[in-house]
């Protein structure tokens, strides 16, 4: 009884750490995912990463421990944010190719967020996590989440970390992320702008033709025929983009670290 008593702050502040990543994390924020799923696979997780950490001291139930708790919900928030804003990648290039394709007018309701998406941004983002769960890409997330449990121990409130390079590294991600969504949308981008300049020559040559009735139909059609022809490149991409999200969570961990 004492034994349980002594490791169950411990275990508690593992909870918060992986309930916390999985409020943002890409997948297990779903709405569609059951609270109590959740919950249940947090505890399981959490009793699996307690087994494995040594119990030095017993943690007072006090103020300190409030302090350590509201640590461990920030740590949770930023690795699941991390790997979210990887993610979210996929969504900044379907709105790329809803621009030029003519949907910018037209969005559908995100149920995660409760915000107005590009509509395909979100089918290439339902995609993207089709092909995460393919690639037991959350087996992934939740070891770099134990593993962060390693490097950033939950018992101490101190820990080195130096903000001008968490900053730093949020603001390259910021970068490299914006940069991939161009790599993702740009085969399409770049053909639909060429059919722009085809049929702005075609509305000089033939002013009697009403280039708005027939564009419309013609950049839909020819944006849904590359995006049919572009999926195995647009999967070889997201094998990139899964391993970039690996990397920045670790990476993450160690500047919170200090290692």
């Amino acid at each position: 009884m004492e034994e349980i008593l002594q490791a169950l702050p411990y275990f508690l502040l593992i909870l918060v750490r992986i309930s916390s990543f999985f409020i943002v994390a890409p997948l297990f924020s779903q709405r569609g995912v059951p609270t109590q799923f959740k919950l249940g696979i947090a505890a399981f997780l959490s009793f699996l990463a307690l087994s494995a950490l040594p119990i030095e001291e017993t943690l007072a139930l006090d103020g300190y421990y409030i302090m350590i708790v509201i640590k461990e919900f920030g740590i949770g928030i930023a690795l699941g944010f991390t790997a979210a804003l990887v993610l979210y990648t996929v969504q900044i290039a379907g709105a790329f190719i809803d621009f030029q394709m003519g949907f910018a007018m037209a969005s559908v309701m995100d149920p995660q967020t409760g915000s107005q998406v590009p509509i395909i941004g979100r089918f290439k983002y339902i995609l993207a996590l089709l092909f995460l769960l393919t690639v037991n890409g959350h087996h992934l997330m939740l070891d770099g989440v134990m593993q962060s449990l390693q490097m950033i121990p939950v018992e101490s409130l101190s820990f080195d970390i130096k903000f001008e390079d968490v900053a730093k590294f949020i603001s390259d991600l910021f970068v490299k992320m914006f940069m991939v969504a161009l790599q993702i949308s740009l085969p399409i981008v770049g053909a639909l702008f060429l059919v722009d300049v085809a049929l702005g020559i075609l509305a000089k040559t033939v002013p009697q033709l009403n280039i708005f009735a027939v564009g419309f139909p013609v950049k839909i059609l020819v944006g849904f025929v590359l995006l049919m022809f572009s999926m195995p490149f647009f999967f070889y991409l997201l094998q990139m983009l899964f391993g970039e999200l690996v990397e920045s969570m670790a990476e993450l961990t160690r500047l919170i670290g200090g290692a």
